[in-house]
């Protein structure tokens, strides 16, 4: 057998499966893999309480808002008024 013959088919039939498998290997150790049930847990009450925050947020610009109408509002009467 030529050298350039075995050199081919020693590429083809253990370089690219011992390629293919590294490959595969490398993909599934990148994969992240899924969280605890514990895990899962903490990040659902995280959730939940960044939800609270921004309705609890929402309501204080409201109010805020308000406010600031309040001000606005009594300022131009006492500027009509003078």
């Amino acid at each position: 057998m030529e050298p350039g013959v075995f050199l081919a088919a020693l590429l083809i039939f253990i370089g690219i499966p011992a390629f293919t498998v590294l490959k595969i290997a490398r993909l599934r150790a990148a994969r992240p893999q899924s969280p605890s049930a514990d895990v899962t847990e903490r990040l659902e009450a995280v959730e939940h309480r960044v939800e609270d925050l921004q309705q609890e947020l929402a309501e204080t610009q409201e109010r805020l808002d308000f406010a600031e109408r309040l001000l606005s509002k009594a300022r131009e009467e006492r500027r009509i008024g003078n």
